[in-house]
């Protein structure tokens, strides 16, 4: 059984601060990853020691696909609700593991086993956060305000981007480099923890867009084709997106720039993204979402190589700062309507469950390793223009994928219902 919820914008804010604190709690990993590699890896070589930390970063997507699979086919049998708050209790008992765990120094090799079971779990929550979420803000949106409403999806991500970067900033402002090795960087993963209740309370306060399927009703299917088009889209989208939240650590490990300089440049490409993420939602409700798509995609082609060449050539804060905005907006303008399309074309009664899947298979293949991978081919090729080469790659297959995805916007298909 199933009803129509369209709420005003106001009413779905639980969602996107809820949103906001998962992402926030998954990502300061990713911004701290120099000073967490050194606490729970320590080597002679400061490059293995990161490594190690983005290889951990790495794990936690791992089991992304088996929280998008079991909480988003929960969510489309129990409701959006409880879903939503099962994947928020779990982020948060992952952010408080992972903050609280001796160093190396302490218990020897069990806080590197701590570290990887408490990534394992937030990776599982944050994989069953997306896919009921989306559903959720979907099913609340007015048809003709889908794209500015799902927008909320990758603006909060933002949100949480600006704010682990401004917490990063204040800290590796105030503090010395060996306090923010040996608490800092925990006391920024603490300031997550000490917000999930209020998330939790705020999420008991929504309303159900979906009760699940009536009885006997048939068994809705998402089709292959989308599924392969989404992958692609997504797999795109969110390898783009880890190459730009890489900036904080690109800026330090291969620009050679402070940590409060880099941590700066990650408060820019947040509050751009953020931005960005709602001009692209209503451009979206305007003229439709292929449009949109295509004109970012084949302008971010064009740019990737020389924006990177640009800040090697002159590793300034204002180019690297400029750069940082132009590639948020680009993000920005490809992942959203991507997700917004997809989103709109699958089935309501598989939708939580296909989009958290499909998004979480996408964050896995692509976005998990990306940090990684690019930082592994700078160190064997010398090259700081490497990330550049593997974003160009990435953004081709998203290219294609945009191109081959049919247009779902209401405004071009006079398709009002949820079906």
């Amino acid at each position: 059984m199933t009803r129509e919820v369209h709420l005003p914008l106001r009413k779905v804010a639980a969602v996107g601060v809820g949103n906001a604190l998962a992402f926030y709690d998954f990502l300061t990993f990713s911004f701290f990853a120099i000073q967490i590699g050194r606490t729970f890896f320590p080597a002679g070589d400061a490059s293995h020691s990161l490594l190690y930390s983005l290889a951990t970063f790495g794990v936690g997507f791992a089991t992304r696909p088996v929280g998008g699979l079991v909480i988003g086919m929960f969510a489309d049998r129990a409701g959006r609700k409880p879903a939503m708050i099962l994947a928020f209790a779990l982020m948060g008992a992952g952010i408080v593991g992972v903050a609280l765990t001796p160093s190396y120094a302490q218990i020897g090799v069990a806080a590197p086993v701590l570290l990887v079971l408490f990534r394992l779990l937030q990776g599982f929550a944050l994989g069953g956060e997306v896919g009921p979420s989306t559903a959720f803000l979907m099913e609340a949106a007015p048809p003709l305000k889908r794209g500015l409403y799902l927008a909320l999806q990758f603006a909060t991500q933002d949100v949480a981007v600006l704010a682990a970067g401004t917490v990063g900033f204040a800290l590796s402002s105030l503090l010395s480099p060996a306090d923010l090795d040996h608490w800092g960087w925990r006391a920024a993963f603490l300031i997550g923890a000490a917000i999930v209740p209020v998330g939790l309370v705020m999420r008991r306060s929504l309303p159900e867009t979906h009760a699940g399927p009536a009885p006997g009703a048939a068994k809705a299917r998402a089709p292959t084709r989308l599924i392969v088009i989404g992958v692609g889209l997504l797999g795109s989208a969110m390898a783009s997106a880890y190459v730009l939240d890489y900036t904080t650590t690109y800026a330090q490990d291969s620009l050679h720039l402070t940590a409060s300089v880099a941590f700066g440049a990650t408060i820019v490409l947040g509050a751009t993204s953020i931005v960005a993420d709602v001009c692209a939602g209503l451009l979206t409700d305007r003229v439709g979402r292929r449009p949109v798509m295509l004109t970012a995609v084949i302008m971010f082609i064009v740019l990737a190589i020389p924006a990177y060449m640009a800040m090697v050539r002159f590793p300034t804060v204002p180019v690297v700062y400029a750069v940082a905005a132009l590639i948020a907006a680009l993000v920005a303008f490809t992942s959203g309507p991507g997700l917004i399309s997809l989103t709109e074309a699958l089935p309501k009664g598989v939708r939580s469950g296909a989009v958290g899947t499909i998004y979480a298979v996408a964050v896995a293949g692509f976005g998990g390793a990306t940090q990684f991978i690019i930082k592994w081919l700078t160190a064997v090729t010398g090259n700081p223009v490497a990330p550049a080469w593997y974003l160009t790659c990435a953004l081709v297959m998203g290219a294609v994928a945009i191109w081959f995805m049919h247009e779902t916007a209401p405004v071009k298909t006079g398709v009002m219902e949820d079906a």
